[in-house]
């Protein structure tokens, strides 16, 4: 008895070791489940990829770009703001415990072993909405143990952080839905064309669907198993008991109706105006792509999305008839660079490349400003110069060599002052003005008003032969609008990061005078005559309802119209990638493009004409001699801005002899072409 005492008693101190031990691993185990709660709950989740998407916002402030290598189509929505039935559907067919289980679902991860060993294969999975949501926000879709490890961390912080509402609102708006679309939705916009909270139990079904392939379950990609796939939602929203059979079965035999592919959105606006962004952002700024893809970056920009709608819609409206057809538009505050529309081609689905930034293309006649307003400002010309219209044959480089012109449709028009060849586009006149000049002044010109393109200094450089870029035009006529001042064009005003710490701040240069105010609005003056009867762009003259002045340019495979008005300075150039030959009818819907953008951008702005600066007088001259006009000129005479000190002095002498001064301008009087705002400006000169 003795001996079985003491035989005992070894055991009995094995068991208490042994219940020692288990409780010290289990107050251990308890611990550390405790302090990884604690620091599961204290430790921020990593920012979400979707938030950390860049944006860029227009002018006003709305959204109207995302900054991402996916190109994804997301829209935000609430709970609230989302079909029931939809929100049924996706509970019923990926996690039906998800109100019931903290992230994890024990019993459908038993249940689907059981499955999968059974077929002995993945055949069924277990993951739970908030694993899913999980794994779409923060990691990637490797299968490591890593990574598992770390959706248990994620899963279990975000069940600790937020409310089930609030994580299915989150799913809902992250879930991909297949062809770019991110969340309900997108998903629902693109393809039914309507907003979530407005989708049918069948739409709703087939939408829940989508996620488990979005690909192979896209109706766009097939529709029977698109549909295959919504009976099984439909099955299993009846066990649930969220719907009758009798529901399922009348939502599965309803048609739906999906909206074309088509027609199909990007969710972004002004694509163009994006990618030039995105290259001054990280080719100029220094601010790296990674950052700007996921740094969660407001990009505050300069466009007038009325002013980016008038571009596109006037874009549209000419190239759509004419496959292959490419366009360009661009248009400048002059006042202070900001680039209120930006239109890089005819169609970003089908050709990304940026027009308004190409430096390939000749802009012709539309160049020819350039060089008569480097004429005005160096006082070796006036407008009133006169130069014989007609075939001729130039000597240059020491009369070694020898450029002929001609002009479009052999059209010449003997003796004609700078008014007329602006109008007229005159070849001719051109360039006797560069050989008058110097092609080298034209280039310094051309340069200080922001074209900064190879120019060769040979005669034809006074028919645009050397190419440019619609940015360059569009700034470079800005310079005219803006009274002679420099403009720098630009798109970004600031940058803020997801703190909202200012990364960047647009600070407005100071505005050289590149040539005087005086110089500028003669020029403005003669080239508003390109709107008037005779002149290049009168076909669209109608159109027009306030003061505007520009000039055409045409080669065989380039057209333009770049103009202003006060507040716009806009380059229009419509053309083929590949050098084709215009049509004529191709190569007049520039002038078309420029009017019906300024129109319908500007509608809402009343109509202004050019400020008049000092130093301007305002003559009457005889166009056929170019002197001060008499009585004699009455028919003929036409008033004239000038730089003071540039006026004629000497008076006709052509319609029999000197006669008698012409009388100061009055209201009476009446002149070919005179247009409401030409009357106001003569009352101005002369009040």
């Amino acid at each position: 008895m003795e001996q079985l005492t003491r035989s005992s008693r070894p055991s009995r101190r094995g068991w208490r070791l042994f219940f020692k031990i288990f409780l010290t691993t289990a107050l251990l185990g308890i611990c550390t489940i405790i302090g990884t709660l604690i620091y599961l709950a204290n430790t921020p989740l990593p920012t979400a990829d979707s938030d950390r998407n860049s944006r860029l916002v227009d002018a006003s402030g709305k959204t109207i770009a995302a900054f991402s290598s996916g190109a994804r189509n997301r829209i935000g929505v609430k709970l609230d703001q989302i079909s029931p039935y939809l929100i049924q559907a996706t509970l019923a067919v990926e996690d039906r415990n998800f109100y019931h289980h903290l992230g994890f679902d024990i019993k459908g991860m038993a249940r689907a072993v059981l499955v999968n060993i059974e077929h002995l294969d993945t055949v069924q999975g277990a993951s739970t909405l908030t694993q899913q949501l999980a794994r779409n926000l923060y990691l990637s879709h490797e299968r490591t143990w890593t990574r598992k490890a770390k959706e248990a961390m994620y899963t279990a912080q975000l069940e600790m952080k937020y409310s089930k509402d609030e994580i299915l609102q989150m799913y809902l708006n992250e879930v991909y839905y297949g062809r770019g679309a991110y969340g309900v939705e997108a998903a629902s916009q693109m393809y039914f064309g309507k907003p979530a909270r407005a989708l049918t139990l069948g739409e709703g079904a087939m939408l829940a669907g989508i996620p488990k392939g979005p690909t192979y379950y896209s109706p766009y990609n097939s529709m029977k198993n698109a549909k295959d796939r919504q009976r099984i939602v439909l099955k299993t929203m009846v066990e649930t008991g969220a719907i009758s059979q009798r529901e399922a079965d009348s939502a599965y035999a309803q048609l739906l109706d999906f909206k074309p592919p088509s027609q199909r959105t990007t969710g972004d606006e002004a694509p163009y105006f994006r990618d030039y962004v995105r290259s001054i952002v990280v080719n100029q700024l220094g601010i790296s792509e990674s950052l700007l893809e996921h740094g969660g970056l407001t990009i505050y920009s300069t466009l007038d999305m009325q002013a980016q709608k008038a571009a596109e819609d006037a874009v549209k409206s000419e190239t759509s008839g004419s496959p292959d057809l490419q366009a360009a538009l661009i248009s400048v505050d002059p006042r202070n660079g900001y680039i209120k529309a930006f239109v890089g081609g005819a169609n970003y689905a089908k050709n990304q490349y940026n027009h308004v930034l190409a430096k390939t293309r000749q802009p012709g006649s539309s160049f020819k400003p350039i060089m008569y307003l480097t004429a005005l400002s160096s006082r070796k010309m006036t407008e009133a110069s006169m130069f014989n219209s007609q075939p001729t044959m130039f000597h240059y480089d020491g009369n070694r060599k020898t450029y002929s012109p001609r002009n479009f449709g052999e059209k010449y028009l003997g003796e004609i002052d700078m008014r007329q060849a602006i109008a007229a586009s005159d070849n001719i006149y051109a360039v006797n003005t560069l050989l008058t000049v110097g092609a080298k002044p034209v280039i310094d010109m051309a340069r200080r008003m922001g074209i900064d393109s190879p120019m060769e200094p040979v005669p034809s450089l006074a028919l645009g032969t050397s190419p440019v870029s619609p940015f360059e035009m569009a700034s470079a006529f800005a310079v005219i609008s803006n009274q002679g001042r420099s403009v720098q064009p630009t798109a970004i005003t600031k940058i803020i990061d997801s703190t909202g710490d200012v990364l960047y701040e647009y600070k407005s240069p100071v505005q050289e005078q590149i040539v005087e105010p005086a110089a500028a609005y003669v020029m403005t003056h003669l080239m508003e005559s390109v709107f008037e009867t005779g002149g290049t762009g009168n076909r669209v003259s109608a159109v027009m309802k306030r003061p505007v002045a520009g000039k055409t340019g045409t080669t065989h495979t380039d057209a333009w119209l770049v103009g202003f008005t006060p507040e716009l300075s806009t380059a229009v150039w419509v053309g083929y990638d590949k050098g084709k030959a215009l049509a004529t009818a191709e190569s007049r819907k520039a002038a078309p493009i420029f009017a019906q953008f300024t129109e319908k951008a500007l509608e809402n702005v009343p109509p202004k004409i050019f400020p008049i600066p000092d130093g301007v007088v305002s003559v009457y001259v005889d166009p056929q001699s170019g002197k001060l006009a008499t009585n004699e000129c009455a028919e003929n005479q036409r008033l004239e801005m000038f730089i003071k000190g540039t006026e004629p002095t000497e008076y006709c002498s052509v319609h029999g002899g000197k006669g008698a001064p012409v009388p100061e301008p009055n209201e009476g009087k009446e002149s070919k072409g005179r247009s409401w705002w030409g009357d106001l400006k003569r009352w101005w000169m002369n009040k």
